[in-house]
């Protein structure tokens, strides 16, 4: 994916955020079992070296919370019982289910930053560097991908733990949208970079 080989990767200033990977979402994208087992594997690895694991989850409370273009996008208030936050479409999947101690944190917009307090959390620990996993590419880690560098993240897309209903729009922002401002590499490389 990237040209020449990324820098290694501290995993004490390091988050893997697993984004979207929910009840309701997973089975929309192509491949849920080949995703859910690459992200479990991630999760793990990142774990076994002390990182730190965030979860991004979309969920709303009540109808006040479902608008703008999140609210297009889930189908609005007539969504509401499917996308409510204790709705069991909005859990994240138990296969790559948190554990005490990692971030969660609950959206009601497409990126992760503007309606929850991701940004304080990771800053709270030191976090620098954030290996992104998420359905859609084009929705949550496009979002993510563009603020998170506007706040100075070190980006990396784990491109093959990506996914998008269109695999031709998955493969342009992987390919030659994301590369300007991350780091796309496939999970497999993911252990070479941990130091």
């Amino acid at each position: 994916m990237t040209t020449e080989p990324p820098e290694p990767i501290d995993p004490s200033t390091t988050a893997l955020l697993i984004m979207d990977y929910q009840n309701g979402i997973i089975p929309m994208a192509p491949n849920p079992e080949e995703l859910l087992a690459g992200a479990r594997q991630a999760i793990d690895l990142i774990r076994s070296y002390g990182g730190t694991i965030g979860y991004v989850r979309v969920g709303f409370a009540d109808a006040s919370e479902i608008g703008g273009s999140m609210g297009k996008r889930v189908g609005g208030t007539a969504a509401l019982e499917q996308f409510h936050a204790d709705h069991p479409n909005t859990q994240v999947h138990a296969d790559v289910a948190p554990q005490a101690g990692d971030i969660v944190v609950r959206k009601t917009r497409v990126g992760p930053f503007g309606s929850t307090d991701l940004h304080e959390q990771l800053q709270e620990r030191g976090i620098d560097t954030l290996v992104l996993a998420g359905i859609s590419t084009s929705g949550v880690v496009l979002s993510t991908v563009r603020d998170a560098h506007d706040r100075d993240y070190r980006l990396i897309v784990l491109a093959d733990l990506c996914a998008d209903r269109d695999a031709e729009v998955h493969e342009v922002l992987t390919g030659k949208v994301f590369p300007g401002q991350a780091e796309v590499i496939r999970a497999a490389e993911l252990p070479g970079l941990l130091r």
